[in-house]
């Protein structure tokens, strides 16, 4: 630019238009003069020139290169390339650290658990992103330990009740074939045979019960459930349900109603609510003819009551007082599959939060209604 100025003021005034008081790199302006030796002009003592024809003279344009700028512009380009490279380095650094070393002790855990060693805890960490993460898992670890024990001692107290049983039902059932041997040799007289068959009945009565005192232990020995003493919010137990089920029910084309409620405080174990809630909404949509499911939100007293409906063809009413029996299965189940337990666990689940559970049979709809307690209540 201001050897461009400078040829402009050449060309205006001729050389006395030169002035380089204004100049920051521009040195010294040379003109070609006749008869000078123009190689000497060419080449000079400064390697930094231009040289620029102006009418009929050629000019040498001696300047010096910038130092002082681009020097800072270089060392600050430098820098931030530096800095740049610090910073990716340290995210490397935070990203291994943080995510990579934690997933490393993570490594091996799915195939110890497969192989079913539960014994060697997980190292904890205080991250922030896998601290809890490693937690968890570690809490997972020990409740399928926990688990672990509480089946062999389960599988334990079967095997026992079933030899116990065994031996208690032999007497019996050695009696019944005596008195079948003898009833076929007609070793008893007319006399005696109403006395036999009434012992016989009798030994069937004592098979019978302690077969019922078998199922009973099982089932009571399945339905061991844990709950948690404590207190949870009615919108964390609908939040859990409407963020799965409407878009579950749409699918499936089935109408999915929540009533109108406002948030109170209960008591119970959130995660036993939800699954209770869950199991009636599952049977709702298994049993019901698929026209609409419905929630609804009462209040009686210190008690809130949440009512789960269906469309469908309902159980009998003679059927009703069987319906929270272990193993037992309504009339509408037989296609269906299902252990007959979902309703036996969720009364139970209800009965250890101090709630209640029952069963109404309306005109074209079933109704189950779960009754929680408010704490204090």
């Amino acid at each position: 630019m201001e050897i461009s100025r400078l040829a402009r003021a050449i060309t205006a005034g001729g050389e006395g238009a030169i002035d380089l008081t204004d100049c920051r790199y521009v040195t010294r302006v040379t003109p070609l003069l006749p008869g000078e030796d123009a190689s000497a002009f060419f080449a000079g003592e400064n390697l930094d020139a231009a040289v620029r024809q102006i009418g009929d003279t050629c000019y040498r344009f001696d300047y010096r290169l910038p130092t002082g700028g681009d020097s800072t512009l270089f060392w600050a380009a430098n820098g931030g390339m530096i800095a740049m490279a610090v910073l990716v380095l340290s995210l490397l650094f935070v990203v291994w650290r943080l995510v990579l070393r934690p997933f490393e002790r993570l490594r091996e855990l799915p195939f110890e658990l497969a192989k079913g060693n539960l014994s060697a805890p997980l190292p904890e960490s205080r991250g922030r992103l896998f601290g809890r993460f490693l937690w968890g898992l570690d809490l997972l670890r020990e409740e399928l330990e926990r688990r672990r024990a509480a089946e062999l001692s389960l599988q334990r107290e079967k095997k026992s009740l079933l030899l116990s049983l065994s031996h208690d039902i032999k007497t019996p059932l050695s009696a019944i074939k005596l008195y079948a041997k003898a009833l076929r040799q007609d070793l008893y007289g007319p006399e005696r045979r109403g006395e036999i068959a009434g012992r016989i009945g009798q030994k069937a009565d004592e098979i019978e019960s302690f077969v019922s005192q078998l199922v009973t232990a099982s089932s009571e020995n399945l339905l061991q459930l844990e709950v948690r003493s404590g207190e949870f919010y009615l919108r964390q137990l609908v939040g859990a349900l409407t963020a799965y089920y409407p878009d579950k029910l749409a699918l499936q084309k089935t109408d999915f109603r929540v009533g109108p409620w406002s948030d109170c405080l209960l008591k119970g174990d959130l995660d036993r609510a939800v699954e209770v809630v869950q199991n009636l909404l599952e049977n709702a949509i298994k049993y019901g003819d698929g026209g609409w499911v419905a929630l609804s939100f009462d209040w009686e007293e210190d008690c809130l009551l949440l009512t789960v409906k269906n469309s469908g063809s309902p159980l009998p009413e003679g059927e009703l007082p069987y319906l929270f029996d272990s193993f037992w299965r309504g009339s509408n189940a037989a296609d269906q599959p299902g252990s007959g337990l979902g309703l036996a666990i969720c009364r139970q689940l209800m009965a250890k939060m101090d709630g209640e559970l029952f069963a109404q049979v309306g005109e074209g709809e079933m109704a189950f209604t779960a009754v929680f307690r408010k704490p204090g209540g």
